[in-house]
């Protein structure tokens, strides 16, 4: 009876295995991770969006009416913006900081939105199979929602700088109430909506800042053709430039180029030159680009790592005998072992973060440094300073789709490259830490030492022997006489070549090594620049960004070079003025003959004249304009019969050609002998 009562009841054992996990002693168990419910704030967005989309559509009806009377969109016409075109991205002189600020408001948007739930603020729990088209309705819903701003801005009128005003502070206030009404989203990482916001709140608070301030001081209408940037520039070109000269004493010592280097790197505004505005807008885009790369990188790693270090507990001491891996013989001292390499994983990826972004940084202020240059090249007709053969600097139909995508494009690079930089400089980071700085301290895994250790005859040999090439080829292969360097002792250099020749193919595969690594890091961390082609001279044709950037360019000169803009600013002077200019002249004339100037005031006046006219001849956007450009029908006719090429490219690249082997004067009698006849 016993026996069988024995045999029934269950036997304990916890009693003798897991006495703690029932006893009144045992620790509570921790509180599960921090879960985020979806929150709603009291501002609908659905209700907003609907109430904003109506606005900026009375505004825009508003903005139609009173600029009517206005005659818009009639090309170098003064006063030529409309509701259609918002910007005039080829002005050099107009306020770009409202533009700058649209621009970063509207890919904010679309980085946080592309993420998102709902792409869309009109759908709310949007299924799965919509949410991809709903995400391509986004692309062109948030830009024609924050268009009304551009045309506020671009109308130059009172009325616009008001709705301007109320449209930027409707959506800052509205959106800034969200956020504090719903600092918390459980997407992604908790704080990621409010972060990514900042950009948003930034731009709109500066908007509605602006259109105040523009309200304040009124429309401005010496824009374009009408400001005085363009004829400055002309004035400073025609300058004479004071001559510099150079001498050894001159040059500048160790702590000033050590000075010079960080400055190298800072653009600072020029007074006679104006950034395009496109460029602008790339270099803005560019850095709130990189703004929200790093915050997704950041939010996707560094959380992650938190929750695992939490997690490591005796459980890991087990799982990694499993595996063969003993890091020590107490558990403890094996799970603090793994809570700080798990800490100095994080550090390490803040650390390549951290240099990622600045690298990025540092490689945009350069670029626009660079984007100065060339303009400056292709202003003076230095062509071949860009291109890697001679050819037209006129708008084609890819420059022109270039030009419109550089901003984008410019953008993507940038994303892509901190991405790839990060992981690269992660995988340094560990390598050196792992590797050779916790070795060092704690005094065990030294694989590193050891393998150098094994292999340091070879590397003693290397040394060696390059250092007895340097020094034989110093003193003993090279003689100096009379100023002249030759050869000397020829039998004792062919011995050694052939000597060293193996030695040589060994340091062959180091410096290709070296060459590989160097190539990927140069051309990684210079990934988001355009205007750097990562491939040879001669093959930059092949990288496209480069090839985007260049005919972005050519596109930009043919079309905004201030010489020009100066030029057909002084015609519409004359034509809107019409009679009363042609008598001033003349007025000016007969007062320059009764008071005629010395000879040395004539002759510098004349100089002066003789480079504009000089400048404007060779000015590309007025090459294809000219007389000598022009195909006749009769030539062409005639040129046909006898099977000769008459397209415009190849008769301006012909006479293009033929007119850099004329000198000077030969082409003055031909300006003078063109102008007599037009």
């Amino acid at each position: 009876m016993n026996q069988s009562a024995q045999e029934s009841e269950p036997f304990d054992y916890s009693y003798y295995e897991y006495p703690d996990w029932y006893s009144n002693n045992a620790e509570p168990t921790k509180p599960p991770k921090e879960v985020v419910l979806p929150c709603f704030p009291i501002a609908d967005d659905q209700i907003f969006h609907i109430v904003s989309l109506s606005l900026s559509l009375v505004a825009l009806l508003v903005l139609a009416a009173l600029s009517r009377k206005n005659r818009l969109c009639q090309g170098f016409t003064r006063g030529a913006s409309c509701i259609f075109s918002p910007v005039n991205f080829l002005d050099q002189t107009q306020d770009k900081s409202l533009v700058l600020a649209v621009f970063g408001l509207v890919f904010s948007k679309l980085a946080v939105s592309l993420i998102a739930p709902d792409p869309l603020p009109f759908c709310r729990d949007t299924p799965p199979h919509l949410k991809e088209y709903l995400k391509i309705v986004s692309i062109f819903y948030y830009p024609l929602l924050y268009c009304p701003l551009l045309v506020c801005s671009t109308l130059q009128l009172c009325t616009g700088y008001v709705l301007g005003t109320a449209l930027a502070f409707s959506h800052g206030s509205v959106l800034l109430w969200q956020k504090i009404d719903c600092p918390k989203t459980p997407e992604l990482y908790k704080f990621y909506a409010l972060l990514a916001s900042l950009p948003q709140l930034f731009c709109l608070f500066f908007i509605c800042l602006r259109f105040i301030l523009l309200f304040i001081k009124g429309p401005e209408h010496d824009q374009d053709l009408d400001s005085s940037y363009y004829s400055e520039y002309v004035k400073e070109l025609l300058k004479k430039q004071p001559t510099s000269s150079s001498s050894v004493s001159d040059e500048p010592g160790l702590m000033r180029r050590i000075l010079d280097f960080p400055k190298s790197y800072i653009y600072v505004p020029d007074k006679v030159f104006r950034f395009p505005l496109k460029l602008a807008i790339g270099a803005f885009v560019s850095f709130v680009c990189i703004y929200h790369t790093a915050l997704l990188l950041i939010i996707l790693v560094v959380p992650t790592l938190h929750i695992v270090r939490a997690g490591i507990d005796e459980n890991m001491f087990y799982l990694m005998m499993g595996f063969g891996i003993v890091l020590s013989d107490d558990r403890q001292e094996t799970v603090r072992i793994l809570i700080f390499y798990t800490w100095l994983l994080e550090v390490c990826y803040l650390c390549a973060m951290t240099l990622s972004i600045v690298v990025s940084l540092l490689m945009l202020m350069k670029s626009m440094l660079l984007h100065r240059s060339n303009l400056r090249s292709l202003y003076r007709g230095d062509v071949c300073h860009i291109y890697s053969r001679h050819k037209a600097v006129e708008p084609s139909r890819g420059g022109v789709v270039c030009w419109m995508g550089l901003v984008g494009y410019q953008g993507a690079l940038y994303s892509l490259g901190i991405v790839l930089q990060t992981v690269v400089f992660f995988i340094c980071f560990i390598f050196l830490v792992f590797l050779l700085i916790v070795p060092v301290f704690h005094g065990r895994n030294l694989l590193v030492f050891q393998v150098a250790a094994q292999s340091w005859p070879a590397w003693v040999t290397l040394i060696l022997v390059t250092i007895l090439q340097h020094v034989m080829a110093k003193f003993a292969f090279v003689k100096k006489e009379a100023g002249t360097s030759d050869i000397n002792n020829r039998d004792s250099l062919f011995l050694l070549t052939y000597l060293l020749f193996l030695v040589n193919f060994v340091l062959g595969l180091l410096v290709a090594m070296w060459r590989t690594l160097i190539s990927a890091v140069y051309n990684l961390v210079h990934m988001g620049r355009t205007d750097l082609s990562l491939l040879h001279r001669s093959s930059e044709d092949y990288d496209p960004a480069y090839r985007f950037y260049t005919q972005f360019l050519a596109v930009e000169v043919s079309q905004a070079h201030p010489v020009m803009k100066a030029f057909c600013g002084v015609l519409l002077d004359l034509i809107m003025e019409g009679g009363r200019a042609v008598h001033k002249i003349q007025q000016v004339e007969e007062g320059l003959q009764e008071n005629r100037p010395n000879a040395a005031l004539l002759s510098r006046r004349i100089r002066r004249r003789w480079q504009l006219v000089f400048t404007l001849v060779n000015n590309p956007s007025l090459l294809g304009s000219r007389k000598h450009f022009q195909t006749q029908p009769s030539e062409t006719a005639a040129s046909a019969a006898n099977g000769t090429p008459t397209t415009k490219t190849g008769s301006r690249n012909s006479q293009a050609g033929s007119r850099k082997d004329k000198k000077e004067p030969e082409l003055g009698l031909a300006v003078e002998a063109e102008i007599e006849e037009q």
